[in-house]
């Protein structure tokens, strides 16, 4: 087992929302299977692994910087591994001997101790009251997309907007993240698909929405939209992905979900658990430039039975390796090798 210390004084009902995603099942869902691999002792001396308790953006927002520094100080000085969680769209690096899981961030800016969290989502086809079932290949690529997707410039300056404002309360200490250059992803998703709907070797099947989750402001209409998004994915063999705000997408990980093949731009991201999942062999990943011709020529050369074999392995990926559970289940193995 590993032994796992943190300040329980944080355990409560208002940080639900905020603890370390590990702690959500060691401590509020009392997850059997997880419990059985970490234990939560008493001590700091007692254990092999301290986890900072919640989001570490609670301490710069609350002026507690002090407090989350003099508590991993500690955990360093007596030689154990430290975890952190940064939440959010951007996370926050801190210059310590830390392990962070974050959703997100850059590849080509992270240490062999950053750790990627995927977005932890509910099974689709409990929503949508179905059982996976893999498409047949057709004789063109079939790839769907619903969500936020504007091309307009009155789009594009009001993102640019957000983005200032955003930064303005960084710089001023008001809000608390990494810094990252503007990135359009409303506009810049509007780019990618128009390209792929003018291939006629490719088929497409979009809807665009001018607003996140089409502005959606009430239970019936979340159901709705959220009922219009999977159905897409579960219709098309291809969904197409794209980073949001923050360099990663949920959309990616609901299409693994739905044992469908993400198309997806590579922004230089990390994704889960690199060192176990050769992701090559479940995705389509490509560049801004060559995004249409790799989805073409991937289609062409794949055979119908790899194209079926290749949606069960991502329903089956997502089952065994990206939930909650089985992440941390992957996580344990990696921690308790070293």
């Amino acid at each position: 087992m590993l032994k796992i210390y943190t300040d329980n004084t944080f355990i409560t009902p208002a940080n639900r929302r905020i603890i370390f995603p590990l702690l959500f099942d060691l401590c509020y869902i009392m997850n059997e299977n997880l419990l059985k691999k970490y234990l939560l002792v008493d001590t700091i001396q007692e254990s092999d692994i301290v986890i900072v308790p919640v989001d570490i953006s609670w301490f710069f927002k609350n002026n507690k910087k002090k407090w989350l520094y003099d508590f991993i100080d500690k955990a360093n000085r007596l030689d154990r591994k430290v975890w952190i969680y940064t939440a959010g769209d951007f996370g926050i690096t801190l210059n310590k001997d830390v392990y962070t899981f974050r959703l997100g961030g850059f590849n080509s800016k992270f240490d062999e101790k950053t750790f990627i969290l995927p977005s932890f989502i509910i099974d689709p086809y409990i929503g949508l009251k179905k059982e996976f079932m893999p498409l047949n290949k057709l004789d063109i690529a079939n790839i769907g997309f619903v969500g936020h997707a504007n091309g307009s410039y009155v789009k594009l300056c009001k993102e640019f907007f957000i983005y200032c404002h955003f930064n303005l309360k960084r710089i001023i200490k008001k809000s608390f993240s990494d810094y990252q250059s503007f990135y359009p992803s409303s506009r810049k998703r509007y780019q990618f698909l128009t390209a792929l709907q003018k291939n006629i070797q490719i088929k497409t099947n979009f809807i665009f929405r001018n607003q996140y989750r089409a502005g959606a402001n009430n239970k019936e209409l979340r159901e709705i939209t959220s009922k219009d998004f999977f159905e897409n994915i579960n219709a098309n063999a291809y969904t197409f992905c794209l980073r949001g705000a923050g360099n990663f997408s949920v959309r990616f990980y609901e299409t693994l979900a739905m044992g469908r093949i993400p198309l997806v731009i590579d922004t230089d991201f990390r994704l889960p658990l690199s060192h176990l999942i050769n992701w090559e062999n479940h995705c389509v990943i490509a560049t801004s430039n060559n995004f249409t011709q790799k989805l073409i020529d991937f289609h062409e050369k794949i055979s119908d039975y790899d194209f079926e074999k290749m949606q069960i392995s991502n329903r089956d990926l997502w089952v065994k390796h990206l939930s909650r559970e089985a992440y941390f289940n992957e996580i344990y193995a990696v921690f308790l090798k070293n």
